[in-house]
């Protein structure tokens, strides 16, 4: 490893699948974490009650997991918590209460597309923080999906003076949840999929809890309706969703995968389309066309990782 590396860089991801797989797993994940607007609405409860409840109730599904997956490598799971885990769980943390907050400030097209400069920051940091180089095919990728993302929701998009907290709010979301990409990527350089969401879930169930306290939120829902969408929550969009993610993220670069976030509205559109009539015209099909052609674009070509690595 070349001098003055940054020192998350040191070890190179576990590449556990090849490519076409982790691709598809990838878009499995993206799908499920693209439903749980839908959830939010049937949940019943406080925007960071469900945002707790989402991580929390996924926690037994993620234990089974990880703890399955340790054994069959010969180890248990390891319960510290280093730096990568640590801030991959923080900064989920950040994601989710700041969407929340762009979603209580501001109208939904807003803050989902602020939240979509997400791949934005990862491109840009990449490099910087953990060492990957990102590919020229990678970054017309990008630019076809923000160009996909601004027909898609764009053209609900507005500017008001009472919705600029909203928007900025939906812009942190964006950094959050970039940064989380990167951390996530470096947390899989020494660990597997299930082992990594399982523990940077714990830290974000105590992060989100003490929020959701602190904002008095309504904790319980009132019907079977509402607490199936808080199990749904947990079980698709974070345990499936976030947890297909990690393990993708041991086989793709972290630039590539979080293109994976344009991916998710388009399944909000069209979920939100087919349960809350929804408007899903011509610009919007568009847009959504045009983001499948930037993630096609900039998929990877080769069964083999080409982890990069600046030199410096």
């Amino acid at each position: 490893m070349a001098k003055h590396q940054p020192h998350l860089t040191s070890a190179l991801p576990q590449s556990d699948l090849s490519l076409p797989v982790a691709f598809i797993l990838l878009l499995m994940g993206a799908s499920a974490m693209g439903i749980s607007p839908v959830f939010v609405r049937l949940a019943e409860v406080g925007p960071f009650a469900s945002a707790f409840w989402r991580v929390f109730l996924a926690l037994p599904i993620l234990f089974i997991w990880a703890y399955l997956e340790t054994k069959k490598s010969g180890r248990t799971i390891r319960w510290k918590l280093d730096k990568p885990i640590l801030l991959a769980g923080i900064f989920f943390s950040g994601d989710l209460i700041f969407w929340h907050l762009a979603i209580m400030k501001t109208t939904m097209a807003n803050a989902t597309l602020m939240a979509t400069l997400a791949p934005v920051w990862v491109v840009l940091f990449s490099r910087a923080f953990i060492g990957e180089e990102v590919s020229k095919k990678t970054y017309f990728g990008l630019i076809f999906c923000l160009a996909g993302a601004t027909l898609l929701v764009g053209s609900s998009f507005r500017v008001a003076p009472e919705r600029i907290a909203g928007d900025i709010f939906g812009f942190i979301t964006s950094i959050f949840f970039g940064l989380y990409f990167l951390a996530i990527r470096v947390a899989r350089r020494s660990r597997k999929g299930g082992e990594v969401t399982f523990l940077t879930t714990i830290i974000t169930s105590l992060v989100l809890f003490i929020v959701a306290i602190a904002a008095a939120d309504k904790m319980i829902p009132d019907t079977i309706t509402g607490a199936s969408s808080l199990a749904a929550l947990g079980i698709v969009s974070h345990a499936g969703g976030q947890g297909l993610l990690a393990v993708a993220l041991g086989s793709l670069s972290a630039a590539f995968s979080s293109l994976v976030i344009f991916v998710e509205a388009i399944v909000a559109a069209i979920f939100g389309w087919a349960v809350f009539q929804e408007k899903l015209g011509p610009l919007q099909l568009l847009g959504g066309s045009l983001i499948l052609f930037g993630v096609w674009y900039a998929r990877p070509r080769s069964d083999k990782i080409a982890d990069k690595t600046s030199k410096n």
